[in-house]
Parts: C-alpha cells; structure tokens; sequence
C-alpha cells in the first residue's frame, strides 16, 4: 500500500475553492486566503466563526490535529508502535482524557457552544473525504472530532514544561553529586537572575537553603533506593516599548515562541471576523481562538512561557498490598486504574495505574515500598482555561486583558500586552498552588503532610506591572521576580536573551518597526563574550592556540558564517563533556527517574549549568580539579574535534516530519530541507541546539511577529515553514527562506486589502 503513496500528488490536497457544507451554520462563511496561504475567515456569528476556523484547520493541518490528541491522550502507539509507548503510557497515568473530559463539563454554555461549533468544522471537512497523505501512509482513517479533544490538544503543547524535569534531574544527581553541590544543579542565572518584574531589576541569586533541601534529602535517603533528557526545547522571548519610545507615538510590542522544529509548526496563522471582534494571530491546530498570541483592533498580547512551578514531585511510602499509603502517621488509600494501549503491529500493553492522594506514580514500582508521584496543576485541579478565550477575544484595553485570563491554569504564563491607549503591561497568566518553597528542589516527602497545597495563589498577588517607569517590558524565560510571601520559582532559564534584548532597547530612543524586527534578527551571544574573556590567559600551544586566539579575536556574534562561533561552540561542548566526566553525572542515565519520556541526560544538563560554575570559579563539581586546568584541556579537545566549516554548516537543521523516523524510506518527502541561519540558544535569534546532540538545530522561534499597536496594516508576522501541513502544497514551507534570514511577511488585516488581494474564495454554507 505505502509503495504507492505519492507524496506530490494533488490527489491529498483540500479543495479551496469550492462550496462546502458545515452543518448548524446560520449564515454563509466566507474563507479567504492570502498569497502565502494564511486564512482570513468571516462570519456574521460568533459560533459560525468558529466553525470555519474547525474547518480551515482540518484543510490544513488535519493529521497533525489528530496526532497532537492521540500523544497526549495515549494512543499514538496505535498509529506508530513501539516507539510511542512509554509517551503512551506517560500520557495514561497522568489521565489526559479523564481530565479533558472533566473540564469540558465544568465551561459555561458559551465556551461549550464554541467548542462544539469549532468540532463540527472540523467534521465537515472530514466527511468531504479528501485527507492528508500521512493517513494514506498509515492505512488509517481520521476519527471524529469531539468537543473536548480541543482541551486535550492544548494540554499536549505544553505537558510538563518547566520544573518536574529539572527535579526529577537533582533527584537522579543527588548520589552522584552529594547533598552539598546538589543546589547548584540549576540553569545558569547569569550571575545576578535578572528579573521581568520589575523590568531589567538584576534580582538576588536564589539558592538552596538547607531547609529548603532537607526534606528532599531525607526524603531520598529513606527510600533506599536513589535508584528524569527533557531536553530543553521549549522558550520565548517578547517585548514591548510604551508610545514614548517610538517613532509612531504608539507602542510596539514584538516577540517569538521557541519550540522543537517539527513539521508541521504547533502553530497556524489565522484571522478571524465574526460580529464581536476581528482577531488575527497563532493559533494551536486542533484548538479555537488565539489564547497566546494576537490582536483584536484593540488590544495586542503574546506570551512567553513564565517558569513558574507547577509541578511537584512526591515520593510515597505504600504498604505491602498497595492499597494504602502513609501519611501523617496514618494511611491514605490508592485507586488503582487498568488501562490498555494498542501497538501497531505489536500485543497489546496493559498497565496498573496507580494513583495516591497526591497523584499519579510515574517512576518506580509501589510493590517495592515506595516510588515517585506527580502532582501537576496541568492534571491534578479542574480547569476552565478555555472559558477565557472569547473574554480574551472581546477585551479592550491591556487591562481588561488580564482580568480576562483570571482562570487560566493549563500553562503558564507572561502575558506581555499592548492596547490603542497607549497602555503596556506584564502579568503572569497562570494557577500557582501554596506550598513551601522546598517542593522546588527535589521529590518531597508524601507522608508528612509538609508539603501538601493550601490553595491557590490570589489572582491579585500574580506578579503584574502595568506601564512601568522604564517604559519597557521584555521577558525571555528569566526569572519572574524575586520570591517574597509566595514561592513562585526555582529554575527559569538564563536572563542572556533578556539582557541582549535589554541591551538593543536601550539604543533605540524612537523605535520603528524594523528596529524590534532587527532585534529579532540579532545573534550576539552574552555568554559567548563572558567564555571569551575567561580564556584570554589560559596557557595553550598549538591548534589549541590558535582555537583560543580565533575566539579571542571575536565579537560574539553567531552569525551564520561566522567560524569563530563554531570555535566557540566547540569550546563549550568539550568543557560541557569534561565536567560531566569529572562530575560523575553520565551516570544519570542508570538512574530510573531519567527515564521519564522523553528521557533525561545528564550532559544536556550540565551543559546549562556549567556558564554559572565558571562564573563563580565554583570547583566542587571537578574533583580536585580547576577551572583553568579545564579550560586548557578543553580547548585541545576542541581544536581537534572542530569542523573547518562555518557556523550556519554545521547549524543548519533539517525540518522533520514526526513519520520520517518511523517510514525512514520516506523522509525525503516528509522532511523539508531549512535554509542558512545563525543565532543559537542563548541569542535573541533562536535556534536552540542540544549538547549531546551536536550543533544542528533542533528548536528555534517557530513565529516571529511585530504589532504596531493601533495601525494594524503596519504588523508583520513569519512562521518557519508555511500555513500548509500537506508536503505537495505550495504553502508548505514558503515562508522558511524568509524566516531564516529574520524577515516577516504582512499580517494583512485590512478586509477591503484582503479580499481584493486573496488567491482562493471558499464559502461554507449550511446546506
């Protein structure tokens, strides 16, 4: 069957002109698409809106829709086999169906009314037929879209980001490390945690106290048994500049989302009209509205992902028959869940879900007397985010804005906002539970009643700044702010995107534009210079002299020809590995809380880490060793095993599709080659790659955009490769040689503009 499969053929594509029904409509839709394929959708109604929404994603990203819900509810396998399994598995303990189903019960009539018309869009285009050509590739038929899936869809974009994988990473460190080093298992802060809020404030280094450790320590030790790489692939960066800064007298507000490159992009350019508003932004295919990302002719907002802590990890002592488990010296009872995974061309797979007062055991086997549970805000608390979205769509001004958002728990956070007023602002979108600050650092005992949520941290005590004094606001996934009554953080990312961000404004007196788009656009690395500056004295001969020297000679830029930045990169991975060799945390791997999908390196990690360390001339992870003996033996390594190639040769990705890695035959029609670029990870120009990896990229800003907030017709957006998710379009990846060169295409607004300049009309009717 797949030796027939043509992957150019027309045969898979939707047809976007011709008349279609969508059963409940009240009025005709009108679908329009612009010349690089992006939707402009019009109907009278709210619901009618929607469902031509359903319907523009179906024609385009389809399959990908799907395989978004089967990932994050468990039945990938079905399509893929065995090497979905342990995601499966992962995704049946933590119940993304039974929470997804629970939440839709819980929205107004409203928010389900929308849910429902967006599903029957979806629906419509499914019964015309005509389906992607991965469906043909897997001898498989899409199924039918339902309300809820939409839910489930956004939970799966952002499942357990942030904090569980760098806890789950100490608990697995610890007994290789010891308890004395284990707090310095952190992202590099940059030496100071340059903070959002206030903007640009260079906050106190937040450290391990040994009360904040000891409870995770003890708790460790009791189980006996010490025996998680969520590879860093997800960040953002935005910011925004108030009326008084521009050349316009208006306010600008830029930023991009990082996310894995992977064909087709979680997000989908659309604009959508109805009565009550006329929003154009990124939306999530599979989901209604643009929750993150976009404008209404009033009010601009985007988002970058916040860092606050929203997972906690347990560890449960369970008595013999694992019905029960201890807790303030008495019991708690567990349920027990039996849940069975189909595999693609493989036996069935039956698993025991077990499940504590505190959540779900992901690691571990309870018969042994204890394991490891997770307590995430993304499961564990009924969740109504999606009754936010049409608030969001009818605000006006940046504050209402946020007073819209007042329920969102299913990710978190800084909604950074702009309105026609003038009005700037910061807060951070998210649910966060009161507990102490210990719950940060590692698994926390379950059985004390220490650590248990008391409720939720107040809306009004969410960090928030509306038009500061330095009329600017920029958040790259530093740290939020400084933890006072509530804790809020542990491990952000490094403040180097912020800083260089920080940097550029502070040059631009009455910014255009093109002045935020050139900040997108810039490839200097902060930390790139401070490994500069450290090696000017280290004793070297040789090649390596001559690697050093090259470095030394350097601005720091990682432009795409640039041969000093492969020198640079090649530094730091041999420092990287030689500290995970003097350390001991290669070892990692043999621990079982690295094995949570998608699995936990202990390389990756440090390699975060080690920025900070130098920093400080911290020793204690090197065993006798120092920083400049390091530093010379590095750049020996280096210079023997750096490429001769510039930087954006041995950078440049390859844009996969997720079926490639399983139809290898077929990857040359599924994956998309990438053009040229620079930046890397620490760069306001991200493309992110991972240590033990190499030095392709493997994540980058999958979106680019500038508002210029209230002259709508002056907005520029990009996506890396284009609207289409189906190979044979022409809107497949025409906007990739655009984006790798930090160019936007317009995001058309104007109806009059738009309709006299769509390539395709296609209206939806009722019958």
């Amino acid at each position: 069957m797949a030796n027939t499969i043509d992957f150019s053929s027309k045969d898979y594509l939707p047809d976007l002109d011709s008349a279609a029904v969508v059963p409940g409509l009240r009025g005709a839709v009108d679908l329009r698409r612009d010349a690089w394929g992006i939707p402009h959708i019009r109907a009278a109604s709210v619901t009618d809106g929607f469902a031509g929404l359903g319907f523009a994603h179906a024609q385009d990203r389809l399959w990908q829709m799907e395989a978004l819900l089967r990932r994050g509810t468990g039945r990938y396998a079905e399509w893929v086999g065995k090497p979905a399994i342990a995601g499966d598995i992962l995704a049946r303990q933590l119940n993304t169906t039974g929470a997804s189903k629970r939440d839709f019960a819980l929205l107004n009539a409203e928010t389900k009314a929308m849910l429902e018309a967006y599903a029957r869009g979806v629906n419509a285009f499914i019964a015309l037929g005509v389906w992607p050509v991965e469906y043909a590739l897997l001898g498989a038929k899409p199924s039918a879209w339902e309300p809820w899936h939409s839910i489930a869809v956004m939970r799966q974009i952002g499942f357990l980001m942030g904090s569980v994988w760098w806890k789950l990473w100490r608990a697995a460190a610890l007994p290789i490390v010891g308890a004395g080093e284990i707090g310095k298992l952190r992202f590099d802060d940059g030496g100071d945690d340059m903070l959002c809020i206030p903007p640009g404030a260079e906050g106190e280094r937040y450290l391990a106290a040994l009360a904040d450790l000891k409870p995770g320590l003890e708790a460790m030790l009791a189980t006996g048994n010490y025996q998680a790489d969520a590879e860093v692939a997800g960040g953002s960066n935005n910011w925004v500049l108030s009326s008084q800064r521009t050349a316009t007298g208006r306010p600008l507000l830029a930023g991009d989302p990082h996310r894995v490159l992977e064909m087709p992009s979680m997000y989908y350019q659309a604009h959508l009209a109805c009565d009550e508003f006329d929003a154009i932004g990124l939306s999530v295919p599979g989901a209604p509205g643009f929750p993150n990302f976009g404008h209404n002719g009033k009010v601009a907002w985007c988002v970058t992902h916040a860092f606050v802590d929203i997972h906690d990890l347990y560890i449960e002592r369970f008595d013999a028959a694992v019905e029960n488990t201890a807790f303030k010296g008495g019991w708690s009872p567990v349920t027990h869940r039996a849940e069975t995974i189909s595999v693609r061309g493989e036996s069935d797979v039956v698993i025991d879900v077990v499940e504590t007062m505190h959540g779900p055991v992901i690691v571990g086997e309870p018969k042994a007397g204890t394991a490891l549970v997770l307590r995430s805000m993304q499961f564990a608390e009924p969740d109504t985010s999606f009754d936010c979205t049409l608030k969001v769509l009818r605000s006006s001004t940046v504050k209402e804005l946020y007073e819209a958002g007042a329920e969102w728990g299913l990710m978190d956070h800084n909604l950074v906002a702009a309105d026609i007023k003038g009005q700037i602002g910061n807060r951070v979108r998210a649910k966060v539970p009161v507990r102490p600050r210990a719950n940060g650092w590692l698994p926390v005992p379950g059985w004390t009643g220490e650590h248990e949520w008391k409720g939720m941290i107040p809306f009004a005590d969410m960090p928030w700044t509306i038009d500061p004094v330095e009329q600017a606001i920029v958040t790259a996934n530093n740290r939020v702010m400084e933890n006072g009554t509530h804790y809020f953080c542990t491990d952000a990312m490094p403040p180097h995107r912020t800083r260089r961000i920080w940097q550029r404004l502070a040059g631009m007196a009455k910014a255009t534009v093109e002045d935020m788009a050139s900040i997108h656009r810039d490839t200097v690395s902060v930390v790139a210079i401070e490994f500069r500056d450290r090696i000017r004295n280290v004793a070297v001969a040789g090649e390596a002299l001559v690697l050093r020297d090259r470095i030394l000679d350097w601005d720091g830029a990682m432009d795409a020809q640039s041969k000093a930045a492969v020198a640079y990169v090649a530094l730091r991975t041999a420092l990287t590995k030689l500290v995970a060799d003097k350390s001991g945390v290669r070892a990692v791997s043999e621990s079982p809380y690295t094995k949570v999908p998608p699995g936990i390196f202990g390389e990756s990690q440090i390699w975060w880490t080690v920025p900070q360390l130098l920093r400080a001339n911290d020793t204690g992870l090197l065993k006798g060793a120092s920083w400049d003996e390091l530093l010379a033996q590095a750049l020996v390594d280096a210079a023997r095993d750096c490429p001769a190639e510039d930087w954006a040769a041995v950078h440049r990705p390859i844009l996969r599709h997720p079926l490639s890695a399983i139809y290898p035959e077929y990857a040359a029609s599924l994956d998309k080659p990438c053009g040229l670029l620079g930046g890397d990870n620490d760069t306001p120009f991200a493309t992110g790659y991972i240590a033990r990896l190499g030095t392709k990229a493997t994540y980058a800003a999958l979106s680019r955009y500038v508002f210029d907030v209230g002259a709508w017709d002056n907005c520029q957006w990009i996506v890396f490769h284009g609207a289409s998710g189906h190979t044979a379009s022409a809107s497949y990846d025409n906007q990739n040689a655009a984006w790798v060169e930090g160019k936007m295409v317009p995001m058309l607004y104007d109806w009059k503009q738009i309709e006299s300049s769509a390539t395709s009309h296609q209206q939806l009717r009722s019958a």
